[in-house]
């Protein structure tokens, strides 16, 4: 063998190597969540088992895992952000944290007004009016805007105003009522207050059952967690309330999200864009649903949780999540005037 062709062979075998390692890393992908929930573990373990790519997983408070992301900047190892809630995926954004995501099959599979230019909706949650079925006829609590009527006083309670589950609520009416309905909305609700706003969603229904207040707004899938449970207590909170799907009539009930996007410094981009499109599979989208009771995005999924089941279907607000995103910092604003805090 020549020199020559000796240093061929070397050369070759180097970059073979490199593209082995390569090849390596898109089997691995790095995903930061803020999504605690248990039943995702099949999740992760079913991407595993059908693409080979092991997910090294970074669980934190939405807040601690932006600012991680900012600290770390180019370096950062993550691929993938996720969490729960459009104002919290919207500051991701506005971060500059997302890339954009070229993706057939996510445009497909996933509603024009459930995703952006750079983050997509895998799951959603209803906001509903939750009331004391002894004390409140249902007939009274029919939209959102009810909750400020004089009748109600002395009635409602609600966690913070700072929470992102109402702040996007809140963007939504800004978007249907405008900025000064909203307000007006947002102060006749604080004068209704039966307490100072504290607690979770869980909390304030569980109020509600027990006559502390008489309505209260809840995420869907908290509701769902209730009517699922086997303990005697919780069975009893359930037949003392009632839940509404508000504005039926109208713009639809608000909706919030789960979901994700593919980070600019994302070390491996093909790995990232697989579990995305995974999500939209109908076997992810069944799982949301059944194991973590969020409706799926996907029509052609196939539920089977009693829990929703039971809830029924309801008009959803079609509002696009970009433009939830867009008014969460006015409505900030208009809850602070209010003294929702």
């Amino acid at each position: 063998m020549t020199f020559r062709s000796g240093l061929r062979y070397i050369l070759a075998a180097i970059a073979a190597l490199g593209a082995g390692a390569a090849s390596a890393e898109e089997n691995v992908l790095n995903l930061y969540s803020a999504r605690h929930y248990q039943t995702d573990e099949a999740l992760y373990a079913d991407f595993t088992k059908a693409t080979g790519i092991r997910i090294n997983r970074i669980e934190g408070k939405e807040d601690e895992l932006l600012e991680r992301l900012r600290n770390e900047g180019s370096n950062s190892p993550a691929d993938l952000f996720i969490t729960v809630d459009a104002a919290r995926l919207a500051k991701a954004d506005e971060l500059g944290l997302f890339a954009p995501v070229k993706s057939k099959l996510l445009e497909q599979r996933v509603p024009a007004n459930l995703h952006t230019g750079t983050w997509y909706a895998f799951s959603t949650r209803a906001r509903v009016i939750v009331y004391n079925r002894a004390e409140i006829q249902p007939a009274l609590v029919q939209r959102y805007e009810d909750l400020a009527a004089p009748a109600l006083k002395g009635k409602v309670c609600v966690r913070s105003g700072g929470y992102p589950y109402n702040l996007s609520l809140g963007s939504a009416l800004i978007s249907h009522l405008g900025e000064a309905g909203t307000e007006e909305w947002a102060r006749g609700l604080v004068a209704n207050f039966a307490r100072s706003p504290k607690g979770g969603d869980t909390d304030q229904i569980k109020a509600v059952a027990a006559g502390e207040c008489q309505v209260t707004l809840s995420n869907t899938y908290y509701i769902a967690r209730i009517m699922r449970s086997d303990k005697p207590e919780d069975r009893k909170v359930m037949e003392r309330v009632g839940v509404v799907w508000p504005n039926q009539k109208s713009f639809g009930t608000h909706i919030n999200v789960s979901g994700g996007g593919m980070l600019k410094t994302a070390p491996h981009p093909q790995a990232a864009v697989k579990f995305l499109e995974y999500l939209a599979s109908d076997e992810a989208q069944a799982h949301f649903a059944n194991g973590n009771n969020e409706w799926p995005v996907v029509k052609s999924a196939v539920v089977a949780n009693p829990a929703l089941e039971a809830l029924g279907s309801f008009k959803a607000d079609s509002l696009n999540v970009g433009t939830l995103a867009k008014n969460t910092a006015q409505a900030q604003k208009i809850f602070d005037r209010a003294g929702w805090r």
